[in-house]
């Protein structure tokens, strides 16, 4: 996509521009990406962010303090991200936030996160409820906690006003990708079973239908922290053609002008899906 810019590097809003622009303020009214990345045309910003936040532990090791003190430093984190995310305008932010593999975890690193968990549904809230942002969660309900998912289900439901536009927070909490996809065959092989649906006419947008995700878009842009040079079963299906951005900083230190970086560095990619660049 060709764009004009002025003297100092802003760019110039052409008809893409403020289609982009206008989108976002359907959802985002507040939001104003331009005044927090000039340099960054609107219709380059990701509208689905992905993140595996990583780090916690080995920030709290490298202080001498416990795992859980990482844990409720990253918690920090994610409040100042998902608030930069909506002044930037994205839509959809999506944090995996507890994965099916994290139950090898000792069992009292595991009763923290749970509780912080819990803490975090309450606490935040107001705040939330203040900024329009709804709540998901996607993930298996089996073995957690029943305070906690009473705690999830009522920030879901406190968080979902009809008629109120705002971004989705979506929480991936025991959560793992292979899981969610074999779900989705055995929905999808019941439908056939019953004569629903002939195994011939399955498609792809009905395997996306049977996922956790159904009726979001796929993530534009999946983020790790803490260098780890791998996708640990988080969103296979749905990040096929999403950007990988990997940066070193553990998630505690991840902060506003990260997630500035992370972006600018995504608005700079060629996104072809399998086609050739565009002129």
């Amino acid at each position: 996509m060709a764009e004009t810019r002025t003297e100092s590097g802003s760019v110039v809003i052409d008809e893409a521009g403020a289609e982009a622009l206008e989108r976002i303020r359907k959802v985002l009214p507040e939001a104003d990406p331009l005044a927090k990345l000039p340099d960054v045309h609107p219709a380059r910003l990701p509208r689905h962010i992905a993140i595996i936040m990583d780090g916690n532990g080995r920030w709290a090791t490298a202080r001498g303090l416990p795992r859980q003190m990482g844990h409720k430093e990253g918690a920090k984190s994610v409040r100042k991200v998902v608030s930069e995310a909506g002044r930037l305008g994205i839509e959809y932010v999506t944090l995996y936030s507890f994965s099916t593999e994290n139950w090898k975890r000792p069992k009292e690193e595991i009763d923290d996160l749970m509780a912080l968990c819990e803490y975090y549904c309450k606490a935040q809230l107001p705040e939330l409820l203040e900024n329009n942002i709804r709540v998901r969660v996607i993930g298996s309900r089996k073995g957690m906690p029943d305070s906690v998912l009473a705690a999830l289900d009522q920030l879901v439901s406190e968080t979902h006003k009809p008629g109120k536009p705002g971004p989705t927070l979506c929480l991936a909490i025991n959560y793992g990708s292979r899981e969610e996809i074999t779900e989705a065959v055995r929905t999808i092989a019941a439908k056939a079973k019953a004569g629903e649906i002939s195994p011939d006419e399955i498609t792809a947008q009905d395997v996306a239908k049977s996922l956790y995700t159904s009726g979001m878009p796929d993530p534009d842009l999946l983020i790790r922290t803490a260098g780890e040079l791998r996708v640990s079963n988080y969103l296979l299906w749905q990040i096929s053609y999403a950007e990988l951005y990997v940066t070193d900083t553990l998630w505690p230190e991840f902060e506003e002008t990260s997630l500035h970086e992370a972006v600018r560095a995504y608005a700079r990619r060629d996104r072809r899906f399998g086609g050739l660049s565009k002129p």
